[in-house]
């Protein structure tokens, strides 16, 4: 079994902003009642005042508004479902995992077209809150664990926060440069792991880009 990462490994950017940027295309009001609710926290967080999975629970918290997110995401993905990097699709297994910290209701869309298994944050729409813990960090090690710690061979990710489950592997492979670039995961020497740590403690690579 192969585990991916998704946003920024085998998807260039993240997919829970992109796919906020297309539904505020659709529905304009959402650029007044959701966007400065998402700058205001992301500040926030940037000054210590706000913990990461509270952050990302209200940065989820637009799924609650919108009244037809089934057509919504359904459309996201057939315009940016081109945008999954070549080189994964031309290694892509049916026993592959893809594990990712996006909300499930957006992940899983995309892992039934790609016709693989998926493990995402369990978010519930109708009331906005996780139903679990997000699946970051060590906590997708922990759900790899959980499973009975099944043998991974390859695992992707283009984060160091994910180093937990890179030492579930046999081999662990960092992925750069807008998802295209696929390089060994660096030695987990002191200078590696200070890293490790900022990247857990500071949460998400959050990319502000939106997906026409």
């Amino acid at each position: 079994m192969n585990v991916y990462d998704f946003d920024g490994t085998i998807f260039p950017g993240d997919c829970s902003i992109g796919f906020g940027f297309w539904c505020m295309r659709r529905h304009p009001k959402m650029y007044f009642t959701i966007l400065p609710k998402v700058i205001r926290n992301l500040i926030l967080r940037k000054m210590g005042k706000m913990p990461e999975y509270l952050m990302q629970r209200k940065m989820f918290g637009y799924l609650t508004l919108i009244d037809d997110f089934d057509e919504q995401i359904e459309r996201y993905w057939d315009k940016n479902e081109k945008k999954i990097a070549p080189w994964y699709l031309a290694q892509k297994r049916s026993d592959d995992l893809i594990i990712s910290a996006s909300p499930d209701c957006i992940i899983g869309p995309i892992a039934k077209r790609l016709g693989v298994n998926f493990m995402a944050t369990e978010f519930d729409r109708e009331y906005g809150v996780f139903l679990n813990n997000m699946m970051y960090a060590k906590e997708k090690a922990k759900y790899i664990i959980d499973q009975g710690f099944p043998l991974i061979e390859n695992f992707y990710s283009d984060s160091l926060a994910d180093t937990p489950l890179a030492l579930c592997a046999e081999k662990a492979h960092l992925v750069k440069d807008k998802a295209s670039t696929v390089i060994d995961w660096p030695d987990l020497n002191k200078e590696t792991m200070s890293k490790v740590k900022e990247k857990i403690d500071t949460g998400w690579n959050i990319h502000l880009k939106e997906e026409e």
